[in-house]
């Protein structure tokens, strides 16, 4: 199935993400979306032209919220506008009921959902490389025709994706674990800040930046994300309330004397640390043991690129990299993962080159 022509039906994050790696593929993509404003930022980008309401094309991807899904297709159905259509919202049981309510063609129409974002909104946070080795989400109907499945296999294997064909309320019960939920935990930590001290705030460190980073997307894209999916996001919720609560419980315990509820509270730890290793890794396969390798490194231009030259010269790949800045001061750690066997070789190198290793 070849897509020669995409319309891209909003133009924020995703949609424009979406556009921008269909052109590095030369397909051609149209663009529209009710904020001209950004659909003129996203052509600046490179993501496609301006569609006129008259050019039919090969596939139209809706990029609008969840709400919106279903009158969106429909509308684009009934003036003929693509072969087939998809959506990208992250709510997928509540669009196709919608859809279905409102006489949608659900032979042409298959739901997906691309797991890949980031804390910031809009066009101007858009990425080519967004989707790569991403899961992407697939979830027809038994309406859906095979040729509009193959389209959308194509267009998820244009944007670098790799396909997972979920049903509809399982794919809304996972996202509530592994994003709708931690969005809205993320959320009621950083909100503890709002009224922390200014000494609480200078002792911040890079933890909880970690647990937070995400509590600083948009309210109200979460807001029509979390409405659309709300009963399994509740239910996750519930679960997390009833771990916290105990948590809360065997602390005051603690407090009082009572050494014997720090099981309660080691049993919430090590069920974290399960929880923590069965994420996927790298490739999304198992997760791997890295060990870190620290350096000290300075807040200028350049140093990263340094760094990461040494670690080229010695044959060392770095699994991944995370920067933890010194308040204060113009510099921070750098840690770099590695496999463990490229600890010593590493730490070396750094050091004759005039690195600091701790």
């Amino acid at each position: 199935m070849e897509l020669r022509t995409v319309l891209v039906v909003g133009t924020g994050l995703i949609g424009t993400s979406a556009a921008l790696a269909l052109r590095k593929r030369d397909v051609r993509v149209l663009l529209a979306d009710r904020d001209q404003g950004a659909v003129r930022l996203a052509r600046e980008l490179g993501a496609g032209e301006e569609w006129d309401a008259q050019e039919k094309v090969d596939l139209a991807l809706i990029a609008v919220p969840p709400a919106h899904v279903a009158s969106e297709l429909l509308e684009l159905q009934q003036h003929g506008v693509a072969r087939f259509y998809t959506d990208v919202a992250s709510v997928k049981a509540e669009p196709i009921n919608r859809a279905q309510q409102l006489g949608c063609d659900l032979g042409t129409y298959v739901a997906s959902h691309p797991l890949a974002g980031r804390e910031k909104s809009g066009p101007g946070a858009a990425r080519d490389d967004l989707f790569l080795g991403r899961p992407w989400a697939l979830c027809p109907t038994e309406e859906a025709h095979p040729d509009a499945k193959a389209a959308v296999l194509r267009l998820v294997e244009l944007c670098g994706a790799k396909p997972v064909e979920v049903n509809a309320e399982d794919h809304d019960r996972a996202v509530a674990v592994v994003s709708h939920a931690p969005h809205v935990t993320a959320s009621a930590v950083a909100a503890r800040l709002a009224d922390a001290t200014d000494v609480a705030l200078g002792l911040a460190g890079q933890g909880v930046r970690d647990v937070t980073r995400i509590a600083g997307s948009d309210p109200g894209l979460w807001l029509g994300i979390l409405s659309g999916n709300a009963t399994p996001v509740a239910e996750v919720l519930e679960a997390v309330a009833r771990d916290l609560a105990e948590a809360a419980t065997a602390l005051r315990a603690l407090a009082e004397g009572d050494g014997t509820a720090t099981g309660e509270l080691t049993q919430l730890l090590k069920r974290g640390v399960v929880g923590h290793d069965r994420i996927p890794g790298k490739h999304g396969g198992p997760a791997s043991s890295y060990a870190v390798v620290q350096v000290v490194i300075g807040d200028r231009p350049g140093q990263l690129a340094r760094l990461f030259q040494v670690c080229d010269e010695v044959g060392v790949n770095v699994e991944d990299v995370r920067l933890e800045h010194a308040p204060g001061l113009p510099l921070g750690i750098a840690e770099l993962s590695v496999q463990p066997d490229a600890v010593t070789p590493l730490a070396d190198a750094l050091r004759e080159r005039g690195w600091q290793v701790p």
